[in-house]
């Protein structure tokens, strides 16, 4: 079996990318390959938002997402950068800004393009979305 980095550029809602993501996310693990990190960059940053209220038939996104975390330990990293450009932030980087609450959900963690690069490294692919 295979190793897997999958990058989400798309926001939950609004495009596909997301959606198509965590379909194929579910799919490999199913399938019983690796999935080594689900990293999220650009406008895909959004997918991390604890604050998303998505309608009763709509697709909940940020609790896949967490399913996939939780059930399978496949780490969750938001790009630091873009989700600071984009109000996506942590209890930390909330505190430094002084500002009162954060926003970033639970089983998501911030980290940077290095992080990303590292993990990699270390998979037979990557795709991204």
């Amino acid at each position: 079996m295979s190793s897997f980095v999958v990058v989400v550029n798309g926001e939950a809602y609004g495009s596909q990318s997301a959606l198509s993501a965590v379909k194929f996310c579910e799919t490999l693990i199913e399938m019983g390959h690796q999935l080594e990190q689900v990293f999220f960059y650009q406008n895909g940053v959004l997918n991390a938002s604890r604050l998303q209220l998505p309608a009763a038939d709509e697709t909940n996104l940020l609790k896949r997402w967490q399913r996939l975390h939780t059930s399978h330990g496949t780490p969750l990293v938001s790009c630091v950068s873009a989700g600071l450009r984009r109000g996506i932030i942590d209890a930390e980087a909330a505190e430094d800004a002084e500002l009162d609450s954060a926003n970033l959900a639970s089983g998501f963690i911030l980290g940077g393009l290095g992080e990303l690069v590292t993990t990699m490294q270390n998979a037979d692919r990557v795709v991204q979305f």
